[in-house]
């Protein structure tokens, strides 16, 4: 049966090897322990005697990780059948407009968690005028949170494949 459609996007037939799922995991695996990877070398580095200036990571530069962090927590905890139920397949009424709202504030808290490591970046160490092994603090800040949303979405996206390979017991 052909469709009248004007774009027509078939799925990849590597979407359907029962590996790429677990292939997913580890990627999202790696992107978030290199993410985090760059923003623990760079606060272990602004505590060293290599650090030639008197600016250190504080508290104020781990909120937006921990947001990101807490961001990945909460979309990763909703399963994508839940975002389109019906009112009563799951138990009780309103359950997509639930899980659509909660994968919302996950969404939300990474985008916060992003955009308060580019303002930290740009009020803390660029503003200053601080020269670029300070600067490194900023920028490494940065990359870790945008690792850690990337390493969500391939989490998410892999976690929610259909695969016909494994069973579902939930």
């Amino acid at each position: 049966m052909a469709s009248h459609s004007a774009f027509q996007f078939r799925k990849p037939e590597w979407l359907n090897s029962p590996n790429t799922r677990t292939a997913g995991v580890y990627l999202a695996g790696a992107l978030f322990s290199i993410g985090f990877f760059f923003f623990i070398d760079a606060s272990a580095f602004s505590h060293s005697r290599k650090n030639g200036s008197e600016v250190h990571i504080k508290f104020v530069d781990w909120i937006p990780g921990i947001c990101s962090a807490l961001g990945m927590l909460v979309i990763n905890s909703i399963e994508k059948t839940r975002l389109s139920a019906d009112s009563y397949s799951y138990s009780g009424a309103g359950v997509a407009w639930k899980a659509r709202t909660v994968l919302f504030l996950g969404f939300a808290l990474m985008a916060g968690g992003l955009a308060g490591s580019v303002a930290v970046l740009a009020l803390k160490y660029i503003q200053p005028g601080f020269p670029l092994p300070t600067l490194y603090f900023g920028i490494a800040n940065v990359v870790a949170n945008g690792l850690i949303m990337l390493s969500s979405v391939v989490l998410w996206v892999s976690q929610n494949m259909d695969d016909d390979y494994t069973y579902n017991l939930a």
